[in-house]
């Protein structure tokens, strides 16, 4: 059986630094959102904190459902980009950060279970398939007490 090496464990910092820097710096409505990046996996999770500028209800002070929305679907792009690192893990982080600019959101349902309050949430989302063309992610959003906010599943190009 032919082995395909790895990337070495310099490169792999490299990749997992420079997807930490596209993701929280490099896509702007990300950090208008204030989404951190907890772990990159598995699962990826990242985090923001309730603000005054997120809130969607003005009389209970509940996250935005689109910020809702917004985030499941930044959490399941992680989610591919990670997978799509493993799944060419003899790739650079150059030639991986490429692939990146070819993916896309085709489709995203998102579940409202609970009311958006809470001092602070997180979101986790798992690949469920990783094909050439289509990747397909399901996601969480839990606040700061455990409490499942919402759910969604995600449809995106790869290529």
């Amino acid at each position: 059986m032919i082995q395909i090496p790895r990337r070495s464990a310099a490169e792999q910092r490299r990749l997992e630094a420079a997807l930490a820097e596209l993701f929280e710096q490099r896509i702007t409505f990300n950090r208008t959102l204030g989404l951190e990046a907890l772990t990159l996996g598995p699962p990826p999770q990242l985090r923001f904190e309730m603000r005054p500028e997120l809130v969607g209800h003005y009389l209970y002070g509940r996250l935005h459902g689109g910020v809702i929305s917004a985030t499941l679907d930044a959490i399941a792009g992680l989610a591919l980009m990670v997978a799509l690192g493993e799944k060419h893990h003899d790739e650079s982080a150059e030639q991986v950060m490429h692939r990146f600019g070819r993916l896309g959101t085709i489709d995203l349902r998102v579940d409202y279970l609970r009311p958006g309050l809470g001092r602070h949430f997180v979101a986790d989302a798992e690949v469920m398939r990783l094909g050439g063309r289509v990747g397909s992610v399901q996601m969480r959003l839990v606040n700061d007490e455990g409490l499942l906010i919402a759910t969604g599943a995600a449809a995106y190009m790869l290529s």
